[in-house]
């Protein structure tokens, strides 16, 4: 569970939720709530989270990953952007080498602020509707079936350019905050 996993980084750190909270800027009570599992970090939060701990992102969901691991609609962990129009169910375990994400955007709706980048490979597969990939300066608009593998050290984002609601899939190799 992500709110074990966050516990555990925190006391290993020798870090009082207080401190960790002013750290990441977020409330002590909302910090305690995602430790206790009674509420789900956003995206920000867990990237600011693990910016906090000086690991990344895979490592914030890392166990003792099995080595075959089913996902179920329904029941997998799930990332949400804090505007609540990006959402994404990791379909891999926290092992560290890949991650695969399905994700939800809004029409009209981005996957972040400003395009960024990160140490890794990525490739995008849109299963429904429109997303348009800035990615290094350049757009690229994607439709149903179609795909996008780049540099992810180009600064990058996904923008639901369409009138409908847009899934698509995200392998990142390495996972990186």
């Amino acid at each position: 569970m992500l709110g074990n996993r966050i516990r555990d980084l925190r006391k290993e750190r020798g870090l009082t939720l207080r401190q960790l909270a002013a750290r990441i800027e977020v409330t002590p009570g909302l910090l305690s709530q995602i430790e206790n599992g009674t509420t789900d970090p956003s995206l920000t939060t867990i990237r600011k989270l693990a910016g906090a701990f000086g690991t990344s992102l895979a490592e914030m969901f890392s166990d003792d990953a099995p080595t075959v691991h089913v996902t179920r609609p329904g029941h997998r962990p799930q990332l949400r952007r804090s505007n609540g129009h990006l959402l994404y169910d990791r379909l891999t375990p926290g092992r560290g080498d890949l991650e695969v994400l399905l994700g939800q955007l809004a029409p009209g709706e981005a996957t972040c602020d400003e395009p960024w980048g990160h140490a890794s490979t990525e490739c995008t597969l849109v299963l429904e509707g429109t997303i348009t990939v800035e990615v290094g300066g350049g757009t690229y608009t994607l439709g149903k079936g179609e795909s996008v593998t780049f540099d992810s050290r180009l600064p990058h984002r996904y923008v639901n350019t369409g009138k409908r609601p847009a899934e698509f899939v995200v392998s990142v190799t390495p996972p990186n905050p």
